[in-house]
């Protein structure tokens, strides 16, 4: 039996989960870039992560009776809706993929510790080098890394969201990034010309985690 249901195709800007409405499920990230956001109270939308193919959507809703984010695509992506209930017969049919589900889950929480150390602890200039070097990682095994150079679909009103700043400070930054020789644009594609020195630059290091650790159980 699969995981997912059907593939379903999502349009640029659209958004298939709502905070705050009902929640049966996550779903499997196939294709594309999404979001995953809340609203604050002063209205200011906080965008919580930026989704790359392979990441599960939505599981914080799995502890809540209502969805905890919103998810938008920001690209034309492709997602795969997984029931709650198909989640649970994992860890009695298939121990190993349950225990990959949680180690995916963990993943994520890693990534969440990562960002609320950088937001606000650090500068706009170690932030977005953070955050230029966690895309490159997490695009390099998919193959969307080409000679340090990736697309990055994100307008500066998303970055800013994202990194707690301005477009305007956005926009700064990234132009004194280039001006420094650490980054080269072309369009939406962004080349890191000296990734050490945006290591350097970063106030936290990049991590490389194992997705399927020694202690898995062996599959059945």
């Amino acid at each position: 039996m699969a995981l997912g249901d059907a593939e379903v195709t999502r349009r640029r800007g659209e958004v298939f989960q709502r905070e705050g409405e009902m929640a049966s499920g996550f779903h499997l990230h196939i294709k594309g870039w999404v979001t995953s956001s809340i609203v604050m109270r002063s209205g200011h939308r906080l965008i919580q992560k930026v989704h790359l193919p392979g990441d599960m959507l939505g599981t914080p809703s799995m502890v809540l009776p209502e969805a905890a984010d919103t998810l938008t695509a920001v690209t034309e992506a492709v997602t795969a809706f997984v029931p709650y209930e198909r989640v649970g017969t994992l860890f009695e049919t298939a121990p190993r993929l349950a225990a990959m589900f949680t180690v995916a889950a963990q993943m994520e929480r890693l990534a969440l510790i990562d960002m609320l150390a950088a937001t606000g602890n650090t500068s706009a200039r170690e932030q977005l080098a953070r955050l230029l070097l966690d895309f490159h990682a997490r695009l390099s095994p998919i193959g969307a890394v080409v000679e340090d150079s990736f697309n990055l679909p994100l307008t500066q009103e998303i970055l800013g969201d994202l990194l707690g700043l301005t477009a305007v400070h956005v926009n700064r930054t990234i132009r004194g990034l280039e001006t420094e020789g650490l980054i080269a644009r072309q369009g939406h594609r962004i080349r890191l010309l000296n990734p050490a020195a945006l290591q350097r630059l970063a106030a936290l290091p990049v991590r490389r985690p194992k997705f399927e650790p020694d202690w898995l159980p062996a599959a059945r």
